[in-house]
């Protein structure tokens, strides 16, 4: 399995995250779910429809040796993650749902998404002046809703296009595809 970044959440052990995440979300730590946590957790800035995950953990499974996951388990267990708020589910422009694992503060972080290589990149530090504003305009968009009774809010904040390496035909285009 990839390298996991470092998960920085109050009270979680630091010897294994993937369960610790697991377990804090009320989830089984069962090897697909890890499977699946792990390898969106190695790719934070990429963005997977579910075939393309499960084309991924089939070629991971394929060299380690593992078990490979079914489309229905896939399903369920990518829709679990999502409701417990560990993956993010993102529909494109052709209402195609790619998940990627959530940033670890979600108030309103602005990201470009390219629609060629579906590589999500955060723009907090493109907007470096304005991010401040955005992240008080998110809190107070989401205080005024939560005010009027709704709840488990998230604010995403996209703008979509092509990116710079895709518009030139950078060899990182047919990387992140492949990813």
């Amino acid at each position: 399995m990839a390298s996991v970044p470092p998960i920085d959440l109050p009270g979680l052990s630091a010897a294994d995250p993937i369960d610790a995440l697991l377990s804090a979300h009320g989830l089984r730590r069962t090897s697909a779910a890890r499977r699946v946590l792990g390898w969106l957790l190695a790719h934070p800035d990429t963005s997977y429809t579910h075939a393309q995950l499960q084309t991924a953990l089939a070629g991971e499974s394929d060299a380690a040796g593992g078990v490979m996951l079914d489309r229905v388990t896939l399903y369920r267990l990518i829709d679990r993650l999502t409701q417990v708020g560990l993956l993010l589910c993102r529909v494109d422009v052709q209402r195609v749902r790619r998940y990627q694992a959530m940033p670890t503060s979600v108030h309103a972080i602005p990201h470009f998404e390219c629609q060629s290589c579906h590589r999500d990149s955060p723009l907090s530090d493109a907007l470096k002046a304005n991010a401040d504003d955005l992240e008080r305009a998110a809190q107070t968009a989401l205080q005024a809703l939560q005010a009027l009774g709704y709840q488990g809010m998230r604010m995403d904040v996209a703008v979509r296009g092509v990116c710079a390496d895709c518009a030139t035909g950078s060899p990182l285009e047919a990387q992140s595809a492949v990813e």
